[in-house]
């Protein structure tokens, strides 16, 4: 797969599908927009592979044959634009929005004030999860996507099984960190033998946790090896959960350090003197000379942008054109409230600041 640069849209939360999961024209847009602004590689919000995996309402599914039209619409409104798509396959696990009086699934109970938060996932669920990854992937070659991405960061159902903070079963599928690393091997597994050798596929995965007892840079490492030894084709680096307090994945506020905006250097520093596929890196991009900084030290293959690309889709076209200002993105996740009341993701602060210019 090549891409006309090294940067990546990150997989980010529209919330612009319908309720039922399909693709609608607000969706088509945005990843029009993107592929307009020049962003090599175009990646998807996460695609919930089953119902009960949804992780919020308007996210885009890919979990039944019914998405696959609206899904092809997706993938096109990249491509016809110039640009290379990925769709993202995750299961949010105990994060799930849930679809009936069942509590959502995850690695372990969880129990809260006598109420029961997270039911532990049986062979049978795991069995049908892992079924559920493969079916969703088939469903990504067949509407067209040039790759997949596996959700495997940020407290979701996958990153929650790699994680002992999570992770408190004792069979198969706990304790030591092959077996917490087991069900995403099966995943990765299903999907490439359903896709084929040459279809490429891409992993989204934690730096670390930043939780005590959770997923270390150290775990973080040994299950990259794992996966480049089995064949992953590339590895994008995040980090946090929504437990991690300021280090959750998209940390608020702007830093005077402009080093502070590569979150996970270290951690990719350590992955690139032992794990040799591509590493995607994310997390605090806001300056051009920084990231070119990154791929040139070799911290990094490609640099992936989430918050600037929503303020400024165009971006990376305007960094090629030779404006190199800062990113207008204030780092302030606003964005993200807009999804809780019921909006389609997009800038707070850039809708405001549009407002103040026209009263002007």
């Amino acid at each position: 797969m090549e891409i006309k640069n090294r940067f990546v849209r990150s997989a980010t939360y529209e919330a612009m599908a319908g309720l039922d999961g399909t693709a609608k024209d607000p969706l088509l847009n945005c990843m029009a927009d993107l592929a307009k602004g020049d962003v090599g590689l175009v990646i998807t919000g996460h695609a919930h592979v089953t119902l009960e995996g949804q992780a919020g309402p308007r996210q885009m599914g890919i979990h039944s044959d019914e998405m696959i039209d609206g899904l092809k619409k997706v993938a096109l409104a990249v491509q016809k634009n110039g640009g290379v798509v990925a769709v993202q396959l995750a299961h949010a696990g105990m994060r799930a929005i849930g679809k009936d009086a069942h509590a959502p699934l995850g690695p372990s109970d969880v129990v809260e004030a006598g109420i029961k938060k997270a039911s532990a996932m049986t062979a049978g669920d795991i069995t049908r999860t892992v079924q559920a990854f493969g079916d969703a992937a088939q469903r990504a070659v067949s509407a067209g996507f040039d790759a997949v991405e596996i959700h495997a960061a940020h407290g979701y159902l996958l990153s929650q099984f790699l994680s002992p903070y999570y992770n408190q079963r004792k069979d198969d599928y706990g304790g030591s960190l092959e077996n917490r690393a087991k069900l995403l091997v099966d995943v990765y597994q299903e999907i490439r033998q359903r896709v084929g050798k040459s279809f490429p596929i891409l992993i989204k995965i934690n730096s670390e946790d930043f939780l005590e007892g959770g997923f270390t840079v150290e775990e973080m490492i040994l299950v990259s090896k794992m996966l480049e030894d089995l064949g992953m084709d590339a590895i994008e680096m995040s980090g946090g959960t929504f437990e991690s307090g300021k280090l959750i994945p998209s940390r608020g506020g702007t830093s005077k350090s402009e080093d502070r905006e590569v979150y996970y250097r270290a951690a990719a520093q350590g992955f690139k003197r032992q794990i040799k596929i591509p590493l995607i890196l994310v997390g605090g991009f806001l300056s051009y000379p920084i990231a070119q900084e990154v791929i040139a030290s070799g911290a990094a293959d490609y640099v992936a942008l989430a918050r600037p690309l929503i303020r400024e889709p165009g971006l990376v076209k305007r960094w090629a054109a030779g404006d190199l200002k800062k990113a207008t993105c204030i780092s302030c996740n606003r964005c993200f409230l807009t999804l809780g009341m019921e909006e389609a993701l997009h800038c707070a602060q850039d809708k405001k600041d549009k407002k103040e210019q026209k009263k002007q």
